[in-house]
């Protein structure tokens, strides 16, 4: 059971540092386009990670 727990989080962990690095490498101008706020990247990560990985 841990290690199905240990390897859950670690494609959580690489989804959410993923998310992060690719918007991170928007301009404020695209995020905008988007829709998305600079500040609002971590928490769109951070959801990402647990959608895509659940």
């Amino acid at each position: 059971m841990k290690t199905f727990n240990i390897a859950r989080f670690l494609r959580e962990r690489r989804t959410y540092w993923s998310v992060v690095q690719e918007l991170s490498n928007y301009t404020d101008r695209e995020l905008h386009d988007i829709g998305i706020d600079r500040a609002d990247i971590r928490e769109i990560a951070r959801l990402a990670a647990r959608d895509a990985n659940a």
